[in-house]
């Protein structure tokens, strides 16, 4: 009879386990990390958790104490300290609706620094934003830098830049290194010449490019060249760019960006994904289209149609 009793009690104890790790994420669990390390996606796993959970207290334990930097590079919000962060996570997390979600959707890098793109719905902020956003972590694991970019055309917003925009992104802090820093150095320098044949060479033959703002999608490596000769002038990405900051590891991340003086927007972001080989597979490019007038905006969309 004792027996009988143990084995059921050892039964209802793994079924127990077993619902525990089975228990329903707050949120779409959706994000692709096939070019991200399982310690880089386990933590974001954790961040997005929380967050989705309005747990302001258990968010800030992911942040470092000293030394961060977190800045919406598109509205020009600016928290340039762990104080200033917890009292805006505490301001409206506590209060946001239980379907106030936000989640990550493709994670590239490592945990030294990573690109995670994710959407925060618009249950959270009043409108839905699909985000690209750069993270840089310290010796410790904590995030030291994490900048936002997302398009508000795309999010029915218009941005203005305001006096008080930042000026200090922090772009000598938490650079990546290795494969992709010299991947973004090489497209970043092509991009900056107009030099589309040097740009279309790092792409793989199957590569698709994005960008966001201008709801675009190029398939494959020699549609990208024919866009990138005819599109490379006239993008803020584009001719006379400058690079500001690469995150990302071995398997892919991203690069920040600045545009000329000609366009309204002061940064933006792109995503770059790697093969084996290094070569691009997929680019997503990200920057904050409201700023631009409908015409410039419908001549730049008009790029991407083959000519």
């Amino acid at each position: 009879m004792r027996k009988n009793v143990f084995a059921a009690l050892a039964a209802t104890a793994l079924l127990s386990t077993a619902a525990v790790a089975q228990a329903p994420m707050p949120y779409p669990e959706v994000a692709d990390t096939a070019h991200a390390n399982a310690e880089v996606a386990d933590e974001f796993r954790a961040f997005f958790t929380v967050k989705s959970q309005h747990k302001p207290d258990d968010l800030m334990t992911h942040f470092a104490k000293e030394n961060v930097l977190y800045i919406d590079a598109s509205s020009g919000g600016l928290w340039p300290t762990w104080d200033s962060l917890d009292k805006v996570f505490h301001m409206f997390l506590p209060k946001a609706k239980p379907e106030a979600l936000s989640y990550p959707t493709r994670i590239l890098g490592d945990r030294h620094s990573a690109l995670v793109a994710f959407t925060d719905t618009p249950e959270l902020f009043g409108h839905e934003l699909r985000i690209l956003g750069s993270v840089s972590f310290d010796d410790n694991g904590k995030v030291i830098r994490w900048i936002d970019y997302w398009d508000g055309r795309s999010s029915r917003v218009k941005n203005i830049l305001k006096p008080t925009y930042p000026t200090d992104f922090h772009d000598d802090v938490g650079n990546a290194t290795g494969r992709i820093h010299d991947i973004a150095a090489k497209l970043a320098t092509a991009f900056a010449a107009d030099d589309s044949a040097s740009a279309t060479a790092l792409f793989g033959n199957d590569a698709v490019y994005e960008d966001m703002a201008l709801h675009a999608q190029i398939l494959g490596r020699l549609a990208i060249g024919r866009y990138l000769a005819r599109a490379l002038g006239k993008l803020p990405y584009g001719k006379a760019s400058a690079l500001a900051h690469v995150v990302g590891g071995e398997q892919g991340g991203g690069y920040e960006w600045r545009p000329t003086a000609a366009f309204p927007m002061r940064r933006g972001n792109m995503a770059l994904a790697l093969d084996g080989d290094g070569e691009i597979t997929r680019l997503t490019a990200v920057y904050d289209s409201s700023l631009l007038t409908d015409d410039d905006y419908r001549a730049l969309v008009s790029l991407s149609a083959e000519q």
